[in-house]
């Protein structure tokens, strides 16, 4: 219940919250007051936002650590919250569309706004490489759950491709699994995916060698197709799409597993790559590979270290030539 308590130059908010029982009077059934307490308005003030605070805890689902930021004052007391934690927490609420952009227009300085981009870039990468490195763990054989992965994270097919085109179909009869274009050119080339339970290679026992499975075989042979049409279709530019640009395209062909290989199955796929044209044949664990080493160039630690073992006359080589 609130009271306004007027004074000479303002008007004070006063509360009192009360319990009630129910008791029997002479008219019959009567709420009673049983207890009574009175807050001034600072202490209402402090009740609310502890009301709002635990209001905000009760609409979560799951069990949890929560610290409050207020917005007002842009600081907080982390307490006895782990400063790790803290951060983790903050880097998935600044990775959201809205506030990265917000930042860009804030009065940020320029370094610490690279300095978030980044290390929001850096976790989102950990996190897709923990997933990759699960999903293989656990034995998941669904094409379309590696499709989802590798479009969401084009990076992992090496420093060339940052992003994916949503375009797939560059004929009636032609669907592609991926169109990644090249930073440096801006040419498109292709990504087929197949299962990683499919077989790479096979042992000919008579010759002595290694060679492509009919799994791989095939998946050649619709990427030479595929080759084929895109530079026919988008050589200058798809019809619809005339953006779209593939002159001589190559093709990634993703497919199989190669955690348990040893080094003359490596060296295999090495050789036989080597003389396709325009087709690289790959695992998942390679491609898992590739992006944990893509993943470790760009961390700070590395960064620094790199940083470290260039002698100081470097620099000022590199900035005479």
């Amino acid at each position: 219940m609130p009271f306004f308590i007027p004074h000479s130059d303002y008007t004070e908010l006063s509360i009192k919250i009360s319990t009630y029982t129910k008791g029997q009077g002479a008219l019959g059934w009567v709420l009673k007051e049983e207890k009574a307490v009175t807050l001034k308005e600072s202490a209402a003030r402090r009740l609310f936002t502890a009301l709002q605070q635990h209001l905000a805890v009760a609409s979560e689902n799951e069990d949890g650590s929560f610290l409050l930021l207020r917005l007002s004052a842009g600081d907080t007391d982390i307490g006895e919250h782990s400063p790790a934690m803290v951060a983790n927490a903050l880097t998935r609420v600044l990775a959201q569309e809205d506030i990265i952009e917000h930042l860009s227009g804030s009065e940020l300085s320029d370094e610490l706004v690279r300095s978030l981009r980044s290390a929001i870039r850096l976790k989102e990468m950990q996190s897709a490489v923990s997933v990759l490195r699960e999903h293989l763990e656990q034995g998941v054989t669904q094409e379309q759950v590696y499709q989802e992965w590798c479009e969401n994270h084009p990076w992992a097919f090496g420093s060339a491709y940052v992003v994916n085109d949503q375009v797939r179909n560059i004929t009636a009869s032609d669907n592609l699994d991926m169109l990644l274009p090249t930073v440096i050119a801006g040419y498109r080339d292709l990504v087929e995916l197949k299962r990683p339970d499919m077989q790479v290679l096979r042992f000919d026992n008579t010759h002595r060698n290694f060679y492509w499975s009919a799994d791989v075989s095939r998946a050649i042979g619709q990427c030479h197709r595929y080759l084929d049409v895109l530079h026919e279709v988008a050589a200058t530019g798809l019809r619809d799409h005339p953006e779209v640009v593939a002159y001589h395209p190559r093709a990634i062909i993703v497919i199989g597993r190669s955690n348990d290989w040893d080094e003359s199955q490596l060296r295999a796929l090495h050789g036989l790559n080597h003389r396709l044209s325009s087709v690289t044949v790959m695992t998942y664990d390679q491609l898992l590979a590739q992006g944990e080493r893509l993943l470790q160039i760009v961390s700070p630690a590395h960064q620094e270290m790199q940083m470290q073992e260039v002698p100081p006359d470097a620099w000022e080589a590199d900035a005479e030539f």
